[in-house]
């Protein structure tokens, strides 16, 4: 086989078995050298043996085994999120399926910006999206999602829209916020934002209603389901009832507690979604996909007529006159690859109940990991988590002990935990999202813990 094969065409088949066999056979050798969650010795350590494995990346004659060789430095030196003690972020295992998919998509290789390029991807994304969209917003008449590489672009889109349906708008947001929001803002020029308390995590409503009371408008207020730091989900209803009383339009940043709305259990926490203009989700997050795959879901199409651009190349009036569908009102992008595909493969598989039954499995292993830690008499527990995020801390721990036990596990490869600084104390932070995590392997990850801590 030449080093040169296309992966598509009638020969691509062919030419991909023997490297997907290469690829797994190097996937398999990276994560048995890996031993665990993360490589260890830390930065240093970890670069130095990716160099010395890698070698020349741009070397005068090709290497045949260049594909074994950088794929096994790559997994021995990557964070498997698949592992049960890899726990730190917002990071899910994919699902296969989804990475299946991914590899069709990168085959046939469309590209979303004209119809030519993407004729059943075109149609592909428009099928997904108006079904996530009235997933999202069932009591609306029309609603529409874009496709995005995840929540900061999901936001910078809604700071867009705003701007663009009443000029002068300035965002208000809880100091809880994600940082993308703020810095969208700053991006698009908008007025200074304004953040107002969260003082116990969630966005404060009565500081809010004041904000509102004495700034002058147009107002974004921009609420959060599912927070970086701790899975906290703003008090939406209260929050759609002042924008309403004040006429301001709501923006709800759900990148991470979006995926409730695939389960019955939990979906009542996101009560009050249907008052947002815009709601940015992201299911690389709470719905195992392979980065990227982000949406940012409208209430009413009429607003994606800012995004409307002409390039006589991609969308010449004749051809949109003649039927071919306009494709570069679907994003700020122009190149984009069909993220859509993964995701239309996995909701197809797994249903809606299927979804529901995985956010259900890691809500409850966050659950029995902050019961775990509540009973026990070394640690104490932040509070019960609101999605699949819990927060400890060993009690008789400073803060500077809290961040030195996190980086001794990161360096030593054998666990991954994230940081929140809550309350003014820093935490220790566990982010399931791995329905295949075990009660034992939650409390092997908290004898871990206890074993770190320093005497």
């Amino acid at each position: 086989m030449s080093t040169s094969s296309l992966a598509s065409g009638p020969e691509g088949p062919h030419a991909l078995g023997p490297l997907l066999a290469t690829v797994l056979d190097a996937l398999t050798q990276g994560a048995g050298a890996r031993g665990g969650p993360l490589p260890e010795g830390g930065p240093q350590t970890v670069a130095a043996r990716l160099r010395t494995a890698v070698g020349d990346v741009l070397p005068e004659n090709g290497d045949a085994n260049a594909l074994h060789t950088l794929v096994r430095a790559f997994a021995e030196g990557a964070a498997d999120p698949a592992h049960p003690f890899c726990a730190a972020h917002l990071h899910c295992p994919p699902l296969a399926a989804a990475t299946a998919a991914d590899l069709a998509a990168s085959t046939l290789n469309p590209s979303l910006d004209s119809w030519d390029q993407a004729p059943a991807a075109s149609e592909l994304e428009s099928l997904v999206t108006r079904a996530l969209a009235e997933l999202t917003l069932p009591a609306s008449t029309h609603p529409d999602a874009l496709v995005t590489t995840g929540g900061t672009e999901s936001n910078q889109l809604a700071l867009l829209l705003a701007r663009e349906a009443h000029p002068g708008t300035r965002l208000i947001h809880g100091a809880n916020a994600h940082h993308s929001l703020p810095r969208a803002a700053w991006l698009l020029g908008m007025p200074d934002p304004v953040a107002v308390p969260a003082p116990t995590g969630t966005l404060d409503p009565t500081a809010l209603d004041e904000a509102l009371t004495h700034l002058p408008g147009p107002h974004l207020v921009a609420a959060t389901a599912g927070t970086t730091d701790a899975g906290l989900i703003d008090p939406l209803q209260e929050i759609a009832t002042l924008c309403a009383r004040h006429h301001a339009r709501l923006h709800i940043d759900a990148a991470y507690g979006g995926g409730l709305l695939f389960s019955d259990r939990h979906r009542a926490k996101l009560s009050g979604l249907d008052a947002a203009a815009t709601i940015t989700l992201d299911l690389h997050k709470l719905g195992w996909q392979p980065v990227a795959a982000g949406l940012l879901v409208v209430k009413n199409p009429h607003d994606l007529t800012a995004l409307h651009h002409h390039a006589d190349y991609l969308n010449a009036d004749d051809d949109t006159e003649a039927g071919l569908p306009d494709l570069l009102g679907r994003s700020l992008r122009t190149t984009r690859r069909p993220d859509i595909l993964k995701i239309a493969v996995t909701l197809k598989t797994l249903g809606r109940t299927g979804m529901g039954r995985l956010v259900d499995q890691v809500c409850e292993r966050a659950e029995e990991f902050a019961e775990l830690v509540d009973t026990h008499p070394a640690f104490e527990l932040y509070d019960r988590p609101t999605i699949s995020t819990v927060l400890f801390r060993p009690r008789t721990a400073t803060d500077d002990k809290v961040a030195a036990i996190r980086r001794t596990l990161l360096t030593e490869g054998r666990a991954v935990l994230g940081r929140a600084r809550l309350d003014g104390r820093l935490w220790l932070k566990v982010t399931l999202l791995n329905p295949h995590t075990r009660p034992d392997d939650l409390a092997a990850l908290l004898n871990l813990v206890e074993g770190t801590t320093p005497r």
